[in-house]
């Protein structure tokens, strides 16, 4: 903008009929992104692939397929300084990773203990990182979903809001 321009903006109030037309277009996303909405939304967008992932990895109650073995004792594998390393006890991996990618879920979808479950997945993501490397550009969205549900709670529509203002 040219220095005369400038000036006529100013002298107009153009600056200041900028500034309510910024307003109001922010009192519109307001309405359309309330917070509780926008919480609850991060809450099941974090939750599902690690359901699907989780829901994957079983053949019945409290067991494990052999796929989800598999993958742990050949596919992923800590890609570390030094080699890539495999996790010891395969099964034993497969269980707790497939059970945690079922309970973490649910308990964000409810909104309970939902820093903690931000966090879990959150540790999840890196060491599917570490296992997975090339899939960075979707794993950065799951770090930043969890660090945003860590970061501002589950919002209103969850357990923990209920339980707090019942205290």
């Amino acid at each position: 903008m040219t220095m005369a321009a400038e000036v006529r903006v100013a002298r107009s109030g153009g600056w200041q009929r900028i500034g309510d037309l910024f307003e109001r277009l922010n009192v519109i996303v307001r309405a359309i992104a309330p917070p509780s909405l926008t919480q609850i939304v991060l809450r099941f967008a974090l939750a599902v692939p690690f359901w699907r992932s989780g829901i994957n990895k079983w053949d019945g109650f409290l067991q494990v397929n052999d796929v989800a073995v598999l993958l742990f004792s050949t596919e992923f594998k800590l890609h570390l300084p030094g080699g890539p390393y495999s996790f010891p006890a395969p099964g034993v991996m497969a269980f707790v990773v497939g059970s945690a990618e079922i309970l973490l879920p649910i308990l964000l979808v409810l909104g309970l203990l939902t820093r903690l479950a931000g966090l879990g997945l959150l540790l999840m993501t890196v060491v599917v990182q570490l296992t997975v490397p090339e899939g960075w550009p979707i794993h950065v969205t799951w770090v930043a979903m969890a660090l945003a549900i860590m970061a501002w709670g589950p919002g209103r529509i969850s357990l923990d809001h209920w339980i707090g203002r019942r205290k």
